[in-house]
């Protein structure tokens, strides 16, 4: 437990810096995640969409330090693999 009055304002800013963070980072892995569910559906114009919403999903994570910047560029080019696997003519 906080001992000083200024522990605990940082107790309670940390606790809304938290939820807060929790609740971006949440929105990017759900991205992410549609955005392979619809690449593995084989829709070409599905995936390409879902791409772009967990992309911009991941950029905005990484610009508010959420998620490192190079984590961020990790994801998205996993994702860009997997979609352009999918466009490519077999």
């Amino acid at each position: 437990m906080a001992n000083t009055s200024a522990a605990e304002k940082a107790m309670r800013q940390s606790e809304r810096r938290r939820t807060r963070n929790r609740v971006i980072r949440a929105q990017a892995r759900t991205e992410v995640k549609d955005a392979t569910k619809a690449i593995a559906t084989n829709n070409a114009a599905d995936s390409e969409k879902a791409v772009k919403q967990a992309i911009r999903a991941l950029d905005q994570a990484a610009q508010k330090g959420i998620i490192k910047k190079n984590n961020a560029a990790r994801r998205k080019s996993r994702l860009l693999k997997k979609l352009n696997a999918l466009r490519a003519p077999k």
